[in-house]
């Protein structure tokens, strides 16, 4: 991989909807994110922030600008390996597998990523390892629709841990928690960045979350505010 200090860079990102009438979301977004580094982007609903993190994630692509992760240019043909190794997500509504076991949740990147899962075997060793970090190594085996919300979400944290990802991108992580669990998750992610030389990315409403973050943006009219 690269030497770049930056996990990840955004330069000049525009995204607008063309029908039925243009609609400018995002108004030249640069954002700099160097490793071992929270941040938090904050705003009024409907401005932009899940757009924005998409984009940031590969998901969505921008009308207009670049986006360089851990030193790599994104672009159409490498936006998918990409997303594989660099990036690992983390969602609101926790987008579990229900039918499937905590560990078979925490598994299914490194199955994406065509690497052997079987028992025994690294990855598997290492999702276990992830759900004894994030305190549900007794639900390894227990099928997730049986699970807590907040044990949910700190299997999508295993899960986004699971490829080993330089930036985890976090859209509104304990939104749907109570603030026990809340005040959990949130220090499960920042502790895991800072030990680990990773960086964070999270869209939040929450703002003393945010103020634990190394940076606070604000989302407002398209642009970044600092």
């Amino acid at each position: 991989m690269t030497t770049s200090p930056y996990t990840l860079r955004a330069t000049n990102v525009k995204k607008a909807f063309f029908y039925p009438k243009k609609i400018s979301i995002l108004n030249g977004i640069n954002l700099e994110v160097p490793k071992s580094t929270s941040v938090a982007i904050i705003g009024r609903s409907g401005e932009g922030k899940s757009t924005l993190l998409q984009i940031l994630g590969t998901l969505d692509e921008p009308t207009e600008g670049t986006l360089e992760i851990s030193g790599i240019s994104v672009n159409s043909r490498n936006k998918c390996t990409i997303r594989n190794q660099e990036i690992g997500f983390i969602f609101q509504s926790f987008h579990l597998l229900d039918d499937y076991t905590a560990l078979e949740n925490v598994l299914m990147p490194a199955y994406i990523a065509r690497k052997n899962i079987s028992k025994g075997s690294e990855a598997y060793q290492l999702g276990l390892k992830l759900l004894d970090y994030v305190g549900l190594s007794d639900r390894a085996h227990h099928h997730t629709k049986l699970l807590s919300g907040g044990e949910k979400q700190r299997v999508a944290i295993a899960r986004a841990l699971c490829n080993n990802p330089n930036l985890l991108l976090a859209d509104e992580p304990s939104g749907n928690l109570d603030a026990a669990t809340a005040q959990m998750i949130h220090n499960l992610l920042l502790q895991y960045v800072k030990e680990n030389n990773k960086s964070l990315i999270l869209v939040t409403h929450d703002q003393n979350l945010a103020n634990r973050c190394d940076q606070v943006y604000t989302l407002k009219s398209g642009q970044l505010v600092y």
